[in-house]
């Protein structure tokens, strides 16, 4: 069995990959298979959740992927960036995982959610796509190797001409 405990740095290269649904990422123990079918374990810290391109380590020193799998969603879509906010208002009073675009935003396949969206004007479409939601206000930097996936957003930005 792979047995995981830890995050790896995101430079790591891996050599298996871990494809789940958004909610199995938001498991800190979890067993399940690595895409090349073998028992995995997942043991890690409460509250971790777990992002599409994140890396984590093996007790054997592999290094795994983290990859999130095509799921089920609703999909909203509108130039009107006020009715957008207004959904996604809505939606996250409801403490629904949202994931946002530019002109879109997206959340699990719900049938009452969906009705909701609708009676505010906005189209839905049902859509099988990776699920990556806003992680909220006080989830921004999760760590990865000692630095947070804001801090390594902030030194690309910083680093541009």
């Amino acid at each position: 069995m792979l047995v995981i405990e830890q995050h790896a740095p995101l430079d790591a290269t891996a050599t298996e990959r871990l494809v789940l649904a958004f909610e199995l990422r938001c498991k800190c123990r979890l067993r399940t298979h690595a895409e090349s079918g073998e028992d995995t374990g997942l043991f890690l810290d409460r509250g971790t959740v777990l992002h599409h391109g994140d890396k984590i380590a093996a007790n054997d020193g592999r290094i795994v992927e983290v990859v999130a799998a095509p799921e089920t969603l609703m999909e909203a879509r509108s130039a009107d960036s006020l009715l957008l906010a207004r959904a996604a208002y809505h939606l996250g009073n409801r403490h629904v995982a949202v994931q946002l675009g530019d002109g879109w935003l997206r959340f699990a396949a719900d049938h009452v959610l969906r009705a909701m969206i609708l009676g505010l004007g906005l189209p839905i479409a049902e859509v099988i796509a990776p699920f990556e939601p806003e992680s909220g206000a006080y989830g921004l930097g999760h760590t990865h190797g000692g630095e947070t996936r804001t801090t390594s957003i902030i030194h690309q930005y910083r680093a541009l001409p």
